[in-house]
């Protein structure tokens, strides 16, 4: 169990993320056309997730453009920005704004994600949302890099999880 902070509180997550070195768990989630994409699917590409609690939050919105902007410097790389809003919130977001090197997805269908990686809010007032965190993999599905960010208000880590692919 992780510790992080929301507006100087402290809330918990259900489990620490995933060792560096570890293989990470596979996963079902929905994309903003409404098909799924696992872990499986993306093999022999490099892993982005981008995880946090909402699109409709300023520092999450902010997240997502961050990574769109840098995946378009990013080769054989996938950026998955990845929360509990339905796929039509991430759709109409980044359409609105134009992201279109980032993958939105959802816990829409399947909800163990944020089990498997740790990341589920268990108290507070965003209890049952993710918290947020970076995970990046290599083309294996290894786990080469991971920020549980200790302030859900704060941004994470973008240089170092970039930084981790090379």
């Amino acid at each position: 169990m992780a510790e992080v902070m929301l507006r100087g509180n402290p809330i918990h997550t259900v489990a620490d993320l995933p060792e560096v070195g570890s293989q990470a768990p596979e996963f079902s989630l929905t994309k903003t056309d409404l098909s799924d994409v696992h872990l499986s699917d993306l093999k022999g590409k490099r892993v982005i997730l981008n995880i946090f609690p909402s699109i409709d939050t300023a520092v999450c919105a902010t997240s997502v453009r961050k990574f769109n902007e840098e995946a378009g410097r990013l080769e054989n790389t996938e950026v998955l920005c990845v929360s509990l809003d339905l796929p039509f919130a991430h759709n109409r977001f980044c359409g609105a704004e134009g992201l279109d090197r980032v993958s939105a997805v959802s816990e829409l269908r399947n909800r163990d994600f944020g089990n498997d990686y740790g990341v589920r809010l268990l108290d507070g007032p965003l209890a049952g949302l993710l918290s947020r965190a970076v995970i990046v993999l290599d083309v294996n599905g290894k786990v080469l890099y991971t920020e549980q960010v200790p302030d859900i208000g704060q941004e994470p880590d973008y240089q170092s999880a970039i930084d981790a692919l090379s």
